[in-house]
C-alpha cells in the first residue's frame, strides 16, 4: 500500500465520522458582500442546497424557498475567509505538537471564520491524514488544500521538510513519487540564498531547475507557488513561470518597474505579515492573547507559554527587532501593488485562526480599505489556489461557504470577527461541538 494510502487508512479509524448531510438554507433580507469586489448588496436572499449556493436574488424577487429560513435583517454575508499560507502544527512548539493538538488548529480555524486553509509545506504524516479526513468529513476542519514535502534544492531554504532535487534528470523520480504518493494540490518550491536579517547565506537553487520543475508539475495540472523574500528572486520565479508567490517582497522596498510588473502579469501573492509582525506583537503586547478568538482556540496552558517563554526568547533576538522594522515595508509594498492592480490574497505562514483575522487587521493598516480586504481573504484566495470557479465567492453553483455577520465589515474590519455563524459546504458550523484547545464554546447561532 502506498504512503499517502497507508496514512489515511490510519486516519479513517483515528475519527469518528463527523459529517452529515447537507440541509436547504434560505438567508433572507441580508447585506450582501459577494467577495467579487461589487459593492454590497442590501436586502438579498441567498439559497443554498445539497451544500451550493443555489440562487442569489433581492429579496423581494426571491421564490419561496425549500428548507430553513433564517431571517438576517440588519446582518452581512460574506464568503468564508481563506488563509493561503500556513504550515499546521498545533501546539506552541514541536514537542507539544500531536494529532489532537492539530486537529484543536483546524477547529479553532471554523471557528475564526476560515473555511478553506492552504499547507503550503509540512510532514506529510501530519497533513495528508488530516487532508484525507477532512474530504471524507471525518473532521472538523476548513477546506484542506496542502503541498505535502515542499521541493527544493539541497541545502536551500525548507530542506527540513522537502524534496531536495539537484538534478532534473537524475531526481525526476523523486517529482514521480510526489505526485504518485502526495498528490499535492499545489506545489510549493523556494528559491531563497537568504543572507537577510540575522540570517546567513544559504545554497540557492538553479533557475534553469527551477523552470524544469515547474514546468514539469504545470504538465501534470498541478500549480506552483514559490518561497521568495527579494524583488530579484520574485522577479525571477514570475520569469520562471510560477503561479504565484508565497510571500510579498520583504527585504526593501519595492521598485515602481516591479510594481507594474505585478500588474501586468496578475501574478497573486500570499501577504503573510502576521508571520513578521507577531514577534514584536508578543515581545511588546502579550496580552492580546485575552482577546476572545485566542481565548477559544488557544488552551489556556500554550497562552501562558506563549506569554512567558517564548515572550522571553523573542524580546532576546534580533530577528524580532529585524521584523518589527520590516513589517511596514513590506506593508507598503503590498499596498502599492494593490493600488496598481496586482493580486493579494491573505495568508498568515502561521497555524491559528486568530491569526487570519489579525492579517486582516494588517492588510487595513498597511493602508487598503476594508471593503478591498475582504476580496483579498476571499475571491482571491481562490484565484491563488485555482479553485475561483467553486470557491472564493458568493455566486451560484459555488460551494456554500459563507460567514454571516452580526456588523458590517466594510465599516471596520474589527467586524469580522462578529460571528453569527460560520457555514461550510452548506453546513452552519455547530461551535458547542468543536475541539476547541480553550474549551466548549457556547453555540453563536442556533438556526
Amino acid at each position: 500500500m502506498k504512503r499517502a494510502a497507508l496514512l489515511a487508512a490510519c486516519v479513517a479509524v483515528a475519527f469518528a465520522p463527523l459529517s452529515a448531510r447537507a440541509e436547504a438554507w434560505a438567508i433572507e433580507h441580508v447585506t450582501l458582500i459577494d467577495g467579487t469586489g461589487h459593492a454590497p448588496q442590501p436586502d438579498m436572499t441567498v439559497t443554498v442546497d445539497g451544500g451550493r449556493i443555489a440562487a442569489v436574488t433581492p429579496s423581494a424577487l426571491a421564490k419561496s424557498p425549500k428548507g430553513h429560513m433564517i431571517d438576517a435583517h440588519g446582518k452581512y454575508l460574506m464568503p468564508g475567509l481563506m488563509d493561503v499560507h500556513i504550515h499546521l502544527h498545533g501546539g506552541v512548539d514541536q514537542q507539544t505538537d500531536t494529532a489532537e493538538t492539530r486537529t484543536q488548529a483546524l477547529a479553532g480555524y471554523l471557528y475564526s471564520g476560515v473555511t478553506t486553509i492552504y499547507d503550503a509545506g509540512n510532514q506529510t504524516e501530519n497533513i495528508l491524514p488530516l487532508r484525507a479526513a477532512e474530504r471524507a468529513g471525518r473532521i472538523a476542519s476548513p477546506r484542506i488544500f496542502a503541498t505535502g514535502n515542499l521541493i527544493t534544492y539541497p541545502g536551500s531554504h525548507g530542506t527540513g521538510m522537502a524534496v531536495n532535487v539537484q538534478d532534473f534528470e537524475k531526481d525526476k523520480d523523486k517529482l514521480d513519487r510526489h505526485i504518485a504518493e502526495q498528490q499535492p494540490d499545489v506545489v510549493k518550491l523556494t528559491l531563497e540564498e537568504e543572507g537577510w536579517g540575522a540570517r546567513p547565506m544559504i545554497t540557492l537553487m538553479p533557475e534553469p531547475l527551477l523552470r524544469d520543475i515547474i514546468r514539469y508539475y504545470n504538465l501534470h495540472g498541478i500549480r506552483t507557488t514559490i518561497h521568495v523574500s527579494s524583488e530579484l528572486r520574485a522577479e525571477e520565479a514570475i520569469f520562471a513561470g510560477t503561479d504565484s508567490l508565497a510571500h510579498p517582497v520583504i527585504q526593501g522596498p519595492v521598485s515602481d518597474s516591479f510594481v507594474k510588473l505585478m500588474a501586468a502579469k496578475k501574478t497573486p501573492f500570499a501577504s503573510t505579515l502576521t508571520i513578521g509582525e507577531n514577534y514584536s506583537r508578543l515581545a511588546e503586547h502579550p496580552e492580546f492573547l485575552d482577546q476572545p478568538l485566542y481565548a477559544a482556540t488557544f488552551s489556556p496552558a500554550d497562552r501562558q507559554t506563549l506569554k512567558t517563554k517564548v515572550r522571553a526568547e523573542y524580546q532576546a533576538r534580533m530577528w524580532t527587532a529585524w521584523m518589527k522594522l520590516m513589517t511596514p515595508v513590506a506593508e507598503e509594498n503590498i499596498r502599492k501593488v494593490w493600488a496598481a492592480g496586482g493580486v493579494v490574497a491573505a495568508g498568515t505562514d502561521q497555524s491559528s485562526g486568530p491569526a487570519l483575522q489579525r492579517e486582516l487587521e494588517l492588510l487595513v493598516q498597511a493602508g487598503i480599505k476594508p471593503f478591498d480586504v475582504l476580496t483579498i481573504a476571499t475571491h482571491n484566495g481562490a484565484v491563488l489556489l485555482g479553485k475561483a470557479d467553486t470557491l472564493g465567492s458568493i455566486e451560484p453553483g459555488k460551494f456554500a461557504d459563507l460567514l454571516l455577520l452580526n456588523a458590517d465589515p466594510t465599516a471596520d474590519i474589527e467586524n469580522v470577527k462578529k460571528i453569527a455563524f460560520v457555514m461550510k459546504g452548506g453546513q452552519i458550523v455547530d461551535e458547542s461541538k468543536l475541539p476547541l484547545a480553550g474549551g466548549p464554546q457556547k453555540r453563536r447561532f442556533t438556526p
